[in-house]
């Protein structure tokens, strides 16, 4: 039992050496027999690592995702594929199916929707879109399309924490310095991104050093930075031996004063969604439209009440089609029975393939997610087999992407195509995602 706790920490290690090797012994056991998983048909194609935000790695992220009974496990890091390889390997040896994407955000200007408010809380003519079922023999390529975007984001984020120190200096807060303090934070010199979260939690951490936890900070919050505290929240900020303590203070700090230190990203960070959708075409990935809509009540606590494509939606479809997105993601526990049938309608009516997937980066989420059993959202995890059939058929040979122009299926419906890589997908074995060359699909 000893040895199991240890081979569990050690998978979410900050060393990747100390992360593999647990990676290989912990498979020794699944395979044995010796740890036994829940079982369920759940699929998640969208969780964060610590190569963006998150508190898992991704060997602890498929650990997770395995014993928590799911077939299959996708990471989404924002402007980083740096967790590609471990996840393969990972899933290799649990024998847990996978896919890898990246998420990033694009500018659509000279577009029809073009200054409106998208899908991203923060700013109009910006929005999130996700790159699915990305081969492991593109991932250089993507890492160096990713290059610039990092680079561009990583001067906004200094001049954010610049703009934070001027905010605190006259409330005894300590100053945050960029490189000793946030850097640290990420894994940004294993290729990593460093996201707004990443600041917001050097500052969360600036903020317990100077008013402990409990009632102090709960009054400094709400005095100093006039930020109103949900009575669940304030729950979590009185317990004082709450585990995810400082997650929890970031979740309120993103909701209600990040809008106080806030730069806009520039177009040549927000790269335009033609540049996106021609370099997704180029490795053969899968672009998919992030949809959000209009946000009630935040499942992670982080985000406001907004309104957002829901006004316009059938417009925006339009344009994603016209544009070249092959996809619509969206998460079934965010949004209302309305929202989704509308959704899963304009898929339909567009010839859009549905991906579906769990926003996971912060501890208080579970990894099951028992919305996606629902009648209504079923077909959701044959898409996430057909995912995962076109990534590994596309690192066998390009043609066999699932929108290739060459696919031996180009001639028939997407409804037949992706019933036919679903089936493919669940084929293919986990501990040997590669062998793939007996089940293409023929003419």
């Amino acid at each position: 039992m000893n040895n199991l706790r240890d081979l569990t920490k050690k998978l979410n290690s900050p060393i990747k050496s100390e992360r593999w090797y647990a990676i290989e012994e912990m498979g020794r056991l699944i395979k044995k027999g010796e740890i036994i998983g829940q079982e369920s048909e759940e699929v998640n194609n969208h969780v964060h690592t610590i190569y963006s935000f998150s508190p898992y790695s991704p060997a602890y992220a498929a650990f997770l995702a395995w014993k928590a009974g799911l077939r299959t496990i996708g990471i989404m890091d924002h402007d980083s594929i740096a967790g590609g390889e471990e996840l393969l390997y990972a899933g290799q040896n649990f024998g847990l199916a996978t896919t890898v994407g990246i998420e990033i955000r694009v500018n659509f200007s000279n577009t029809r929707i073009q200054g409106r408010q998208i899908n991203s809380p923060d700013s109009k003519n910006i929005a999130y879109i996700a790159l699915h079922g990305i081969a492991r023999n593109q991932f250089s390529r993507t890492e160096e399309f990713l290059k610039p975007i990092k680079e561009r984001r990583n001067i906004r984020n200094y001049f954010m924490v610049e703009r934070m120190n001027q905010f605190f200096i006259t409330l005894g807060i300590e100053k945050i310095d960029y490189y000793q303090d946030v850097f640290p934070l990420s894994k940004a010199d294993e290729g990593g991104s460093i996201t707004e979260r990443h600041l917001l939690f050097a500052l969360a951490k600036k903020l317990i050093q100077k008013n402990g936890k409990g009632e102090k900070l709960i009054n400094f919050l709400k005095e100093k930075l006039k930020i109103f505290i949900p009575d669940k929240i304030k729950s979590y900020l009185m317990d004082t031996t709450n585990q995810n303590y400082t997650y929890d203070l970031l979740g309120i700090l993103k909701s209600s004063f990040m809008e106080n230190i806030y730069l806009e990203p520039d177009y040549e960070e927000c790269i335009s969604v033609y540049e996106a959708i021609d370099f997704a075409h180029s490795i053969n990935a899968i672009p998919a439209y992030a949809y959000l809509g209009d946000v009630l009540e935040s499942p992670t606590g982080d985000k406001k009440s907004q309104n957002f494509e829901d006004d316009y939606l059938e417009e925006l479809f339009a344009e994603i089609k016209k544009i070249g997105f092959k996809a619509v993601t969206y998460m079934p526990p965010r949004n209302t029975a309305q929202q989704l049938q509308r959704v899963q309608k304009l898929c339909q009516d567009y010839h859009l393939m549905e991906i579906s997937g769990v926003d996971i980066n912060q501890p208080r989420q579970s990894f099951n997610c028992p919305q996606i059993l629902n009648p209504s959202f079923r077909h959701l995890i044959d898409m996430t087999w057909a995912l995962i059939a076109h990534e590994k058929l596309t690192n066998y040979n390009l043609r066999y992407a699932l929108f290739h122009e060459q696919n031996p299926l180009r001639n028939h419906s997407l409804a037949y195509k992706l019933k036919v890589y679903s089936a493919i997908g669940r084929q293919i074995d986990p501990y040997n995602p590669e062998h793939v060359v007996h089940l293409l699909p023929e003419e």
